[in-house]
């Protein structure tokens, strides 16, 4: 028995040592980690002034800034959550904002702004550079924008609410963490006390995501939760939104685009106007930019403007960049605030030199870098002509990826009309023969203008004239010409047509010798079907390129699309 002690003693060693280990394994896989996150690990603080953002319940991946004891939002971000019309000039130092009836201006750097009632100075900084990076301070941002902003810190970080809809809250019921994640593992973001009031945002099984009321946002035990409830926050509506008053004809809009090359082509507008019916405005090509301080060239009349007038018939003047392409560059001039101030400026006055109607805006190819400073134009513009009762339309190619630079959305709200050039879907320099306006192609831009638009604002512009394509061997070639002349070809040539369902249109070729001709014509036919489309989105209205390309029977079939 004695020699039998001591293994019974080890072996309950062993059993007592066997316990204790797994015991110890057991509560600390079942006690609660006292392990604290890295909370600039958390927030993605990389410096010592950035300040994460909690928009809503989310931590976004923008940061604000805290410079001289205010804060700053990036402009993109500003753009990105809350206004999208504050405008940087780089090359003038300025801040603007383009409202209804004027635009706010602030020297970048400066504590002071500018209204029509005004200067007004703040106890910041409006705007600044930090480093590459324009900035706004939040206070000026939200003048011109309803949200609300609370500061917390250690470390900094602002809570942001743009939306106030309902929120389910619930009670802690005692003190206890809020943790990274779902377990008692995970380590520890924040502490909160019993009674405390957190914001519920996802329920799970054993554990609920949870926001605290000083904006850390992570997980608590559900059985730590009781007395949930709602709460349904006050919005903020210290700002009011604007509304851009534009100008809305009360019938639909028939324009026609006058090719007028110098003062002498005024005198063509009674031959023109002869044959046709129905026309209630003329865009005269009349002005285009001619260098790159906002000068432009023109060849307007008053003579002109009576005549059309007589006829009960609106002018709204077209200006271009591209007749003097050479010596104008487009980016140059709408970049800086003192071009596009005296370009428009000019604009406006001549207008009302010549009693016209309208402004036709045509600036085509602008490249993506001056896509923010063309729409800047626009809507400085746009407070001009709203000034003086001036109608603003706006040219654009069919939507694509690479046009998005446009904005219509804003041109949409901006000016009175926006209008598509709904062809050119083929054209000169194309490396492949084709319709310039199939009808997919013209129900596509319609289809994608008014998902941006207001359709009552939108006019489509359709084609008087045909291209005659020539492949000869491996070089392909056109020419543009009107409906009469495109017929005469077909005529001369002996060239069948049929109508081609694909793109609506009377289609035909031939081979001739080494030369292959292909004509998709747009004739009667193929623009009453465009015309229906523009009736089954029920837009504002048709325009026309060129006067002098059609024939006078197609004025029928466009009176008809009128009188619907």
């Amino acid at each position: 028995m004695k020699k039998l002690i001591p293994a019974i003693t080890a072996v309950v060693l062993i059993i007592v040592v066997i316990a204790i280990s797994v015991g110890i394994k057991i509560m600390d896989k079942y006690s609660y980690s006292k392990e604290r996150k890295d909370l600039d690990e958390y927030f993605s603080i990389e410096s010592a002034d950035e300040v994460p953002i909690i928009l809503q319940d989310e931590l976004i991946e923008e940061s604000a800034r805290l410079i001289e004891g205010t804060y700053y939002l990036d402009l993109a971000t500003v753009h990105k959550y809350f206004n999208d019309r504050f405008y940087e000039d780089g090359n003038e130092g300025l801040l603007l904002l383009t409202l209804p009836q004027e635009t706010v201006r602030s020297e970048i750097g400066s504590s002071q702004y500018s209204t029509s009632a005004g200067d007004t100075s703040e106890e910041y900084v409006i705007s600044r550079y930090e480093g590459d990076t324009f900035y706004i301070a939040i206070d000026y941002v939200k003048k011109y924008a309803n949200f609300s902003y609370e500061a917390f810190t250690d470390p900094n970080h602002v809570q942001i609410f743009t939306k106030w809809e309902d929120r389910k809250t619930a009670q802690l019921t005692k003190d206890t963490a809020v943790r990274y994640q779902g377990g008692v593992k995970s380590p520890i973001l924040t502490d909160v006390a019993e009674g405390d009031t957190v914001t519920v945002i996802e329920e799970m099984e054993k554990w609920s995501k949870v926001k605290t009321s000083d904006a850390f946002i992570g997980y608590v035990e559900n059985k730590q939760l009781d007395n949930y409830g709602t709460q349904s926050p006050i919005p903020v509506t210290d700002y009011e939104e604007p509304i851009y008053a534009n100008i809305s004809k009360p019938y639909k809009i028939n324009l026609a685009w006058h090719a007028v090359a110098g003062t002498a082509g005024n005198d063509t507008l009674a031959s023109a106007l002869e044959k046709t019916k129905g026309i209630n405005t003329i865009s005269p090509t009349w002005f285009a930019l001619s260098d790159n301080d906002g000068n432009f060239t023109s060849f307007a009349t008053r003579d002109y403007v009576s005549k059309a007038h007589d006829q009960g018939i609106e002018v709204w003047g077209l200006i271009d960049n591209f007749t003097n392409k050479e010596t104008v560059d487009t980016y140059e001039v709408l970049s800086y605030t003192s071009k596009r101030t005296y370009l428009i400026g000019n604009l406006i006055s001549t207008a009302l030199e010549y009693d016209l109607d309208g402004i036709n805006v045509d600036f085509e190819e602008i490249s993506q870098d001056a896509g923010e400073h063309f729409i800047q134009f626009i809507r400085e513009l746009s407070v001009a002509c709203r000034a003086n009762g001036i109608v603003l339309s706006v040219d654009n190619y069919v939507p694509t990826g690479y046009t998005d630079h446009y904005d219509r959305e804003e041109q949409g709200a901006v000016a009175d009309y926006v209008v598509i050039m709904g062809y050119d879907e083929y054209y000169k320099g194309s490396s492949e023969a084709g319709s310039v306006a199939s009808i997919g192609f013209v129900e596509n831009g319609i289809k994608k203008t008014v998902e941006q638009v207001p359709a009552q604002k939108v006019i489509n512009a359709i084609p008087f004239y045909t291209r005659i394509w020539e492949t000869k061997g491996a070089e392909l070639t056109s020419q543009a010409v009107g409906m009469d002349l495109a017929e005469e070809f077909v005529q001369n040539h002996n060239i069948e047509t049929r109508w081609d369902e694909e793109t609506c249109q009377n289609y035909g070729e031939i081979q001739e010798g080494d030369s292959f001709y292909q004509v998709w014509l747009e004739d009667e036919q193929s623009i009453e079907v465009k015309l229906n489309i523009m009736q089954k989105y029920d837009i504002a209205g048709v325009a026309e390129w060129k006067l002098g390309f059609e024939k006078a029977s197609v004025w029928d079939v466009i009176g008809n699309y009128l009188n619907k």
